[in-house]
């Protein structure tokens, strides 16, 4: 059924300029395709993404998505110098001077993007 098929994020922007400036100097996306005055971005193992339009962007108190990855460490100090900035929250298990959390067998880093939307790395453990 479901699980056999493969799964994209929708990635709400108020600004789909804005927010196309972020996904691809910020993290390095390329664009695949824009439709529907949205654009999709195709990531690893046929996964993608489609950044639409809409008023309702940054409203969820919850992450968007998140993007599983071999070196946390690596990827929040590459996306800190590109000038990503993570959040902070108050739970236990964060690493010492670094945004990470380790937690559940998994450490994460979260940010968001110019619309407001929380973003996740996680790395399994």
């Amino acid at each position: 059924m479901l699980q056999d098929a493969l799964m994209y994020s929708y990635i709400p922007a108020r600004d789909v300029n804005r927010a196309r400036s972020f996904y691809e100097e910020k993290l390095g996306f390329r664009p695949s395709r824009e439709i529907g005055g949205g654009v999709t971005y195709v990531c690893a193992g046929g996964t993608a993404c489609f950044l639409y339009p809409t008023p309702n962007a940054g409203t969820s108190a919850a992450s968007q998505a998140f993007w599983e990855v071999a070196d946390i460490e690596r990827e929040v100090s590459a996306l800190k110098d590109k000038g990503v900035a993570f959040e902070e929250y108050d739970m236990p298990g964060r690493a010492p001077d670094l945004p990470i959390y380790t937690a559940g067998g998994a450490r994460a880093a979260w940010f968001k993007d110019t619309e407001g939307n929380i973003m996740a790395i996680i790395q399994t453990m």
